[in-house]
């Protein structure tokens, strides 16, 4: 990695860093730095001095990119991960995990204290728990030596002193026993355990020996026993003081490591108190180097950096396979001359690499390790990063395989009902809050294999407060909840058989039935007003359809179905269809107008801006010319004249669809003749009296609302049942993910970006908020950039010149669109697929959301990149949604940042503010549960029976082992894919897609797939659930329920008088023969396939 290294310290800013600690201790403050940036930059810094180093993180996602590179990055490094250790009685039996995590603690404070060159990573709750101090760890460890003279009293006194466990026999680490003159000790840092025998008080050998066999492998000369803890142990030390002068202490991203600890301190206060605060944590490192490294600038609390350092990084494109952008890059790189390193995998793939580029006529090497790349070339080496980027300052460019061939693809599986849908788009990931049904708010802490009763598990371990934990099978996973309350508010976490979260859910039940009657009286005037029932397709509406260029995704076509559904019924349709920005809504709205104004009745189709309302008209009139419905606009781009003759023409019912702003809404001045439909676009930028003023006028009338990032209240409604929800989230074939970058402001990154867009003859959206000086930002572009056309565009220009603006720019005419955020809502421009947003961190989420969606409205792939200025110190809020904007950036996240935002924002009230608390003490997915629950029984309907999950307990070992996926993330995801299979056809994809992904499945992994072919089968009988108890194989069902008879009939043909009823409850018992036994997964799917019919 030498020619990455020696590239990386040719910029300025990696360069200052490096040398920054060769100076004597202090603290220095690094921005701009991210993603593998960040990595490779303090692994130069370690390859050029290495010495004891510490990295920080604020969570476990962090902490593993760390990992993945610096493992890369530094082969011969020693790597390892500082455990966070469970508060537990060590003197009780049966800790071998926790005595483990110990052992690995107190090896790696052993290092440290021998100042090792070794890099630690901690999570920010590993680093913040006390410990021994290094005096005390030091006088605490006892060295024994071969011929030493000790009394055997004195040793099991001071092991017992180290927290040893005296066992009748040493089974696991943290024991000892004494038989006679021998004594047997596991101590927690060697990987034998040690036998030592007495010659009266002399240690007369010392060997190791095998813990299975009890035997001993070889004789040793002295042994080191470290404490496990002391009976003294006031634990007042931090880890980092074990650094020392020689050390280097790294807090990635610090705003998110105070965030994570204040979240710490409120979910849990016994447990905030037993850990050292952010003041502490600073002081125990401040003997050695302390780096604040993070991507935005951010004042950071007790701390006074001797220096700060900015770089200007631009994260590499994902080129997702498409070769001519690619080349086109490299070709760019080469001619600014800069300096391009692309890293391959190893030595087969550099040749590819080189065969390929070679290919294109560029000039390309392969460098021999140790060697520097050659100027004017573009460099190929082996080695792995994460991600590539560039450094725009000096030249550099950094390139890896996964930047050019792209991310694994998941295969698209079955199509998912609405209600799971929602499920799905709330995913958990280690840290997350949850709500478990029983016991209450937890924290998420990933997934863990378990050994029970003998047999393999994998659980989601939940932490709740104090020191509880909870272990929930994977397949009970729907009992579940992800936990979103209020803004800011981190949940206070309950105790595990306490009365809290009892409490806290009556306290939300009686509030719940407080606002049932609410909801009941809007439910009860939807119902009562009787609307108008359109006519079923006839051949019109399918030729109509058919007109459509493009073919409809799955998505769009249930959408279209849902709406069609709710207008032919005679109870007026109040629906919202949520959709990312170009995924098709328009098209599902213009279909239901068609079949409005087809049976006689006007549609109004309301728009936030006039921008919008004009492109509405021409893509609605584009849509309607070989048709018979009329259309037309009210806006300011039309004159009075031209408005007024439009509105008699309404009155007449001569227009049957007008487009316009809020305007429309006005009863006095709008007179329609036959109003049947009501479509609302981007519905989230209406404010309240606007909403309010749309539900008096959609009285009785069929209201259809669309938007890409619904507001939370929206939201809520539709969650609560309010009102009915569409979701399309299948992009248009060929449709890429629009690259998005959240960067540092700069020159040289401006015209870099649009430079590239315009060498592929496209457009560029450069999106300034400031009126008063975008003249001056104009005149700076054109600095930048000389050849380009730049046209200017803002909400106080005259609308006749507006308009023109926006036109010539849809033509081709200019290059730039330097506008204010009146582009939001804008046209669409197929050509435009770079947008550059200045002062990213001054818009809401959605808002930012809604502009990048202005481009990768075509088959090209676009590029967005958030700026913010340099040196500028950002709001936590700003911070939050810029990198929600850099998570989201898949196909379809609309719904998800509406999610995130209910999250940041918080969610609020639903039909009032006092309801607010009880959202934040039960969480608001269990909050709309109860509400519903309320509903029901107001209505006397009886409570809906919950759906039977079969619970399966087969003594087989069924798990994600990690040999197969190591990755909990990934092991999470394919969890949730096995509990969403519902039949054999779901499971084949589902293997398909394991064997492409992950290789062929290990004995446990094919285990865990049959089982969930058996619940497939047990589901359509309706089991409760199967299970193997000592000789017998059970089959419970619900009350009063029977087999049919064929199925009995069979059973008995096979099994005879084995079967018979459970001795307890309703079910069967089947007595299995050892070869059943032996079989158990094959028995019992013979068994169900049986049983359901199969």
């Amino acid at each position: 990695m030498n020619a990455l290294f020696s590239a990386l310290c040719s910029d300025a800013a990696v360069h200052r860093l490096t040398a920054a600690l060769a100076e004597p201790p202090h603290q220095l403050a690094a921005h701009g730095f991210s993603g593998s940036l960040k990595h490779a930059a303090i692994a130069a810094a370690y390859d050029q001095q290495p010495r004891p180093m510490a990295v920080v993180a604020a969570g476990r996602e962090a902490l593993r990119a760390w990992q993945e590179d610096l493992t890369a990055l530094l082969p011969e490094a020693d790597i390892y991960e500082l455990p966070e250790l469970a508060h537990i009685d060590f003197s009780a039996p049966g800790f071998s995990k926790s005595m483990e995590r110990s052992a690995r603690r107190m090896d790696i404070l052993a290092r440290l204290l021998r100042h090792e060159p070794i890099i630690v990573l901690a999570e920010i709750g590993a680093a913040v728990q006390k410990g021994l101090s290094a005096a005390e760890f030091t006088r605490c460890s006892l060295l024994l030596r071969l011929g030493d003279t000790l009394a055997m009293e004195t040793l099991l006194e001071r092991v017992t002193a180290l927290g040893y466990e005296h066992a009748a026999e040493v089974e696991h680490m943290g024991q000892f026993c004494v038989r006679g003159g021998i004594v047997d000790i596991f101590p927690i840092n060697v990987l034998s355990p040690i036998r030592m025998e007495f010659f009266d008080t002399e240690i007369d050998s010392i060997r190791e020996y095998d813990l299975e066999t009890k035997r001993s492998i070889r004789n040793i000369g002295t042994v080191s026993i470290m404490p496990l803890h002391t009976e003294d142990d006031a634990g007042e030390a931090c880890f980092l003081s074990y650094l020392a002068a020689g050390g280097v202490t790294v807090f990635d991203e610090p705003t998110r490591i105070l965030t994570a600890l204040q979240e710490a301190a409120q979910e849990d206060a016994v447990r905030a108190g037993r850990s050292f605060r952010w003041e502490e944590l600073l002081e125990a490192g401040l003997a050695g180097h302390e780096i604040f490294i993070s991507l935005m600038s951010r004042k950071i609390p007790a701390c006074t950096p001797k220096r700060h350092i900015g770089v200007q990084m631009v994260p590499m494109t994902s080129f997702h396979r498409q070769f001519s952008l690619f080349e086109s890059e490299l070709r760019r790189y080469l001619a600014q001359q800069t300096r391009v390193l692309v890293l391959a995998g190893g030595g087969e793939r550099s040749h590819a690499l080189r065969d390929m580029l070679t290919g294109w006529n560029l000039p390309v090497t392969i460098l021999r390790q140790g060697a520097d790349g050659a100027e004017g070339q573009i460099s190929i080496l082996s080695g792995v990063l994460r991600s590539g980027f560039e450094l725009p300052a000096s030249h550099v460019a950094i390139i890896t395989e996964q930047d050019i061939f792209g991310r694994h693809k998941t295969k698209l599986t079955r199509r998912i009902s609405a209600g799971e849908r929602i499920l799905h788009f709330r995913e958990i990931s280690p840290g997350d809050y949850v709500v478990h049904v029983s016991h209450g708010i937890g924290k998420y802490i990933g997934v863990e294999t378990l050994e029970v009763a003998g047999i393999h598990r994998d659980y989601l371990h939940i932490q709740y407060g104090g020191d509880d934990k909870l272990f929930v099978p994977t397949d009970q996973v729907s009992l579940l909840q992800k936990y979103i309350g209020a803004e800011g508010a981190v949940p206070r976490l309950h105790r595990m058989g306490t009365a809290d979260w009892a409490r806290a859910r009556a306290k939300a039940q009686k509030s719940v039935e407080d606002i049932a009657d609410r909801l009941l009286e809007i439910y009860a005037e939807r119902a009562l007003v009787e609307g108008h029932a359109f006519t079923p397709d006839d051949a019109d509406q399918r030729e109509f359809e058919e007109a459509f260029p493009y073919e409809e995704t799955e998505d769009q076509l249930r959408a279209i179905a849902e709406i069609k559904r709710d207008m032919e019924c005679k109870k007026p349709m109040d629906r919202l269809l949520c959709g990312d920005v170009g995924f098709g809504k328009t098209e599902v709205a213009v279909r239901a107008a068609f079949k409005a104004a087809m049976d006689g009745f006007q549609v109004a189709v309301l728009v936030p801006t006039t921008v919008l309302a004009q492109q509405h008209y021409q893509t609605f009139l584009a849509r309607f010319a070989d048709f018979a419905p009329t259309v037309d606009v009210v806006c300011r781009f039309r004159t009075a004249r031209e408005q007024a003759e439009t509105l008699k023409n309404v009155e007449r019912g001569r227009v049957d669809i007008l487009i316009g702003t809020h305007a429309i809404l006005n009863r006095a001045r709008v007179h329609f003749r036959n109003l049947g439909l009501l479509i609302v676009d981007e519905e989230q930028r209406f404010g309240v009296t606007q909403k309010e003023r749309i539900k008096e006028f959609a009285a009785g009338v069929d209201v259809l609302t669309l938007s890409a990032t619904p507001i939370p209240r929206t939201l809520h409604m539709s969650l609560a049942g309010a009102r009915d929800m569409s979701i399309i989230e299948t992009p248009p074939a060929d449709r890429l993910p629009v690259q998005s970058y959240v960067v540092e402001s700069s020159d040289a990154m401006m015209r870099g970006a649009i430079e590239r867009e315009l060498s592929r003859g496209g457009q560029i959206y450069f999106i300034y908020n400031r009126v008063e000086s975008i003249d001056r930002m104009r005149a700076h572009l054109l600095h930048l950039v000389p050849e380009a056309r730049i046209a200017s565009a803002h909400g106080q220009m005259n609308e006749d010149v507006l308009e023109q603006v926006m036109m010539d720019f849809y033509e081709g005419h200019y290059d730039i669109l330097l506008a204010t955020s009146i582009i939001e809502n804008g046209i669409d421009v197929a050509n435009a697929n770079t947008i550059i947003i200045y002062d990213a961190d001054r818009f809401g989420l959605s808002q930012l959301y809604q502009m990048r969606g202005r481009v990768g409205r075509s088959a090209k792939m676009a590029f967005a990149y958030f700026t913010y200025r340099r040196d500028k110190v950002l709001s936590e809020t700003a911070e939050k949604r810029l990198q929600a904007m850099k998570e989201f950036a898949q196909l379809g996240s609309g719904f998800k940042i509406a999610m995130r935002d209910l999250e940041i924002r918080g969610a609020g009230s639903l039909l009032g503010a006092q309801q607010h608390g009880h959202i934040v003490g039960v969480g608001f997915e269990m909050y709309v549960k109860l509400l519903e629950e309320a509903v029901a029984k107001r209505r006397g309907q009886a409570p809906a029976p919950l759906p039977i999950e079969t619970v399966i307990d087969l003594p087989v070992e069924a798990y994600l082992d990690g040999g197969y996926i190591a990755d909990a993330m990934h092991k999470i995801e394919i969890y949730q894919k096995i509990a969403a299979v519902r039949n054999n056809e779901d499971l084949e994809n589902l293997l398909d897609e394991l064997i492409d992904r992950f290789g062929e499945p290990t004995r446990p992994v094919r285990a865990l797939l049959d089982i969930a072919r058996i619940k497939n089968y047990a589901r359509q009988l309706g089991a409760r659930g199967l299970s193997v108890q000592s000789d017998a194989l059970h089959i419970a069902l619900p009350e009063g329920k029977k087999l049919p008879i064929p199925a009995l009939i069979q059973l008995d043909r096979v099994f005879g008088r084995r079967i018979g009823p459970l001795p307890e409850g309703d079910g069967y018992r089947i007595h299995l023969l050892p070869r059943e036994r032996r079989d158990i997964l094959g028995t019992t799917l013979e068994v169900v396939q049986m049983a359901s019919g199969a």
